[in-house]
């Protein structure tokens, strides 16, 4: 049966249901968010004169649920508009309205009989075949699926969203007792397909994968830290960025989701798991019930593992719970000389090793509480999943988890471990040992670039479902390597198309990355059919190498400066102008250099998170590659009428003069940063491929070299005198600063083309002239030098 999900009906408007709402309002779906009428009218209704019946009124809570949520941060929509997608109404007069949806979810309070009742009515209103599902985070499927209609139960299941719903990848899909499987195959692929997300498979078993291990991993952490009488921000430095995990790490997350949260699911579970073999770890550590005593739950009470307050310059402050005299002190610095050693390592894969083997407290926090988790993981197999590989992306989609726990495993050495492992109390599964003995040493291999993962029953590797249809760079690499240097590195993908991948530290743009976008294009225009220039890294480009610039300027050598930057500038031009397609697919940050080079590509692959902008006001200059020049032509390309040229010309300005970054790839769209026939892609997962197969089409659609632009419109000193006397008025009011002034008025003369007297046509090579005339003049400016230094060496002062 083909199936279509069009219209949404979201039961509860709380804080995820209002979040997931918003989410399926992101993919253009028709949403109906429907909550409960309020028992009595506010006093703001009162006043008004209004009765509890009043429409008005019934839809009080719903409405407040959304507009709480549309306001939030992070944002739950990609852009404001399209809250438009949401109707909103209440259950007592609206519930009838669930007839005309394809998928009807609830996401009301974690209440069986509460929810019971809903289903009750909401099997009366549904149309047969629509599919019914529930948020619930861990009350059993079986359970709320009780006493209903044969079809009502075949068309019904767990769809577990992780909040905030937009930002976390996994959707944990948990079958009911007579749930038809086609029903979860369609949750299963439109989860990945549609909603971006990480769809794993779960058992109904208590708290589902992600936060039966989450919450072990969690108070397994707290045992550990009260054995060896660590600190919280001990801890927390110890269990964020250098382990892979969320800079909140443990405390701080816990402060986030909050510490209510955390109690509920681990007694849930305490009572949930009568022979779970470490059902003692969810009874909840004394300080976690003094906490919970003085109502100290992280933020929504304003205190919990941390607390922010004020000093006396007003200047907000972090204190930090010490954890013995239950007072708020400054937080603490810490140091192990473990961390220090891993330092000089980049990939968290390979500190693994290092942080296990450390001879200080760190090591010992390290294989104390890794060790449980590996026995932990291995005892859970095959209750909560037949297979490994669901551990590991559970926790990696729902905790952020860079690393899942088997991977991890994997690094420090399966066999190796056991030995430990046993000396120290952790001992493993028998199924370890077995596939050990029987000469498989990991629980993950690589195949011909694909993923395969250890079978329990079969005892063999067996390819993760669904792996085929993604391109993971790093499994392609041992064998699909063109070419590289320090900094980059080409990969064959296969079909006649290459790919370039920046490897530099937070994938800035030096020479190495210059090197290497020239390179792929000489190898794709004589030997290909397309190139892809992407990778798979925490961002896609925070921009150019800004250590380069800082030693040129502060070292006044100008020539070198000018040479480094018509190299950058010709390199844009070099993918904008090559032989074969280039398709540059951006994602998470796409900062100044990152968003010139997308803005010189045939076509764009942007990942739907992409925070993408020409930031570099921020740092003194402007942007030199190619940026201003390209926002200049895509005005004077869409521009029909004067009045239009200027109010669209003033748009791009306020965009570059401020930095602006786009919050997702819809919102670069309205920026002007995507073009219509640039594409977005939901799944980060899939964008490589979806970036390879446009290549492709553009390949066998008989790409050709478009020719250069010598006709972008360009207002002359009218549009110039128009925009100096705004940015006078600016630093006449003090809303800006002397050197901001100077910046934005370059900007401008940029953009209005420089000294030309009237409107005129003028070529890109003009534009990027002017560019690196002003980029020049600004590398000379000492509050341009201050900026960037304060970037490279945190703020501290120039020296003369």
């Amino acid at each position: 049966m083909k199936r279509n999900i069009n219209r949404v009906a979201v039961l509860g408007s709380g804080i995820m249901g209002s979040r997931i709402a918003c989410h399926f309002a992101n993919i253009g779906l028709d949403v109906l968010l429907l909550d409960i009428a309020p028992g009595k009218l506010s006093e703001a209704e009162k006043k008004k004169g209004l009765k509890l019946g009043d429409k008005v009124v019934k839809d009080r809570i719903v409405e407040s649920s959304l507009q709480t949520a549309i306001k939030s941060k992070p944002a739950p929509l990609y852009r404001a508009s399209l809250a438009s997608n949401i109707q909103l109404g209440n259950f007592d007069d609206d519930l009838s309205r669930i007839k005309e949806y394809d998928w009807v979810i609830e996401v009301i309070v974690e209440n069986l009989e509460i929810k019971k009742q809903l289903f009750e009515k909401v099997e009366k209103f549904r149309k047969p075949g629509s599919l019914i599902t529930s948020n619930t985070s861990g009350i059993p499927i079986r359970q709320m699926s009780e006493g209903r209609s044969d079809d009502f139960q075949r068309h019904f299941c767990g769809t577990h969203f992780f909040n905030p719903p937009r930002y976390l990848k996994l959707l944990e899909i948990i079958p009911g007792p007579k749930t038809d499987p086609e029903i979860i195959d369609f949750f299963m692929n439109y989860g990945d397909l549609h909603l971006g997300k990480t769809t794993v498979l779960c058992k109904d078993t208590p708290a589902f994968i992600a936060n039966r291990i989450g919450i072990y991993s969690i108070l397994k952490v707290v045992k550990t830290m009260e054995k060896l009488g660590l600190t919280i921000d001990e801890v927390d430095k110890l269990t964020g960025p250098v382990i892979g995990r969320p800079k909140s790490a443990t405390f701080r997350t816990s402060d986030v989701v909050g510490l209510d949260t955390l109690i509920k699911v681990a007694n849930n579970l305490y009572e949930g798991l009568p022979d779970d073999e470490q059902r003692d770890i969810f009874k909840l550590p004394e300080i976690i019930g003094a906490l919970e005593k003085n109502n100290w739950l992280g933020d929504k009470t304003k205190q919990g593992f941390y607390k922010k307050t004020k000093d006396e310059k007003g200047n907000t402050k972090i204190l930090t719970l010490d954890l013995k005299s239950l007072e708020y002190r400054p937080k603490q610095k810490t140091k192990f000389q473990t961390l220090e050693l891993t330092k000089p390592i980049d990939l968290v894969k390979e500190r693994y090793k290092v942080l296990l083997g450390g001879k200080d407290k760190a090591g010992e926090f390290y294989r104390d509480s890794f060790y449980g988790i590996f026995q932990y993981i291995s005892n859970r197999i095959p209750e909560i999943s037949n297979e490994l590989y669901k551990i590991d992306d559970a926790l990696c989609a729902g905790f952020g988890w860079e690393v899942g726990p088997f991977d991890t495993w994997d690094q420090i050495g399966v066999s190796k471990s056991l030995d430990r492992m046993e000396e120290a109390g952790y001992k493993p599964n028998q199924w370890v040992y077995d596939m050990v003995n029987s000469g498989i040493e990991s629980f993950y291999t690589i195949e011909n670039g694909i993923r395969k993962y250890y079978d329990i029953v079969s005892k063999s590797y067996k390819e993760i479902p669904g792996e085929n249809q993604f391109i993971i760079l790093d499994h392609l690499r041992a064998n699909n390597e063109v070419w590289k240097n320090s900094g980059a590195s080409i990969l064959d993908l296969g079909d006649g198309i290459l790919n370039l991948e920046f490897r530099t530290k937070m994938n800035t743009m030096g020479g190495e990355v210059i090197e290497g976008i020239n390179k792929v294009i000489d190898l794709g225009e004589a030997e290909y059919r397309g190139v892809v220039i992407g990778n798979q890294g925490a961002n896609f480009s925070v921009g150019a190498n800004l250590g380069m610039v800082f030693m040129y300027a502060i070292e006044q050598e100008y020539d070198e400066l000018n040479m480094m930057i018509a190299t950058f500038q010709k390199t844009m031009m070099r993918a904008r102008y090559s032989a074969v397609p280039v398709i540059v697919a951006p994602h998470s940050m796409s900062l100044g250099g990152g968003c010139e080079l997308t803005l010189h590509a045939d076509r764009v692959q942007a990942v739907a998170e992409t925070y993408i902008g020409l930031v570099e006001v921020g740092v003194g200059l402007i942007p030199g590659g190619g940026g201003t020049k390209e926002m200049t032509s895509r005005v004077s390309e869409r521009s029909e009428s004067g009045d239009v040229e200027y109010n669209a010309l003033q748009n791009a300005f306020m965009n570059i003069a401020t930095a602006k970054v786009a919050t997702s790839a819809h919102e670069a769209r309205e920026m002007n940063i995507l073009r219509p026939q640039d594409r977005i892609t939901i799944n980060p997962y899939r964008q490589i491929s979806e970036a390879k197969q446009a290549a492709i089409e553009l390949a066998e659609a008989g790409y050709s070299k478009p020719a250069h632009k010598k006709n972008i419109k360009v207002q002359g000193q009218g549009g110039l005198a128009l925009f100096l006397s705004g940015i006078n008025g600016m630093r006449m009011g003090n809303y800006i600063s002397d050197h901001d002034a100077l910046i934005a008025r370059k900007i401008a003369n940029i953009m209005c083309g420089g000294n030309l007297s009237s409107p005129t046509e003028v070529s890109e090579q003009y534009l990027l002239d002017l560019e690196r005339e002003a980029f020049l003049s600004l590398c000379g400016e000492r509050k341009t030098l201050e900026r960037i230094q304060a970037i490279l060496n945190g703020g501290k002062p120039l020296r003369n």
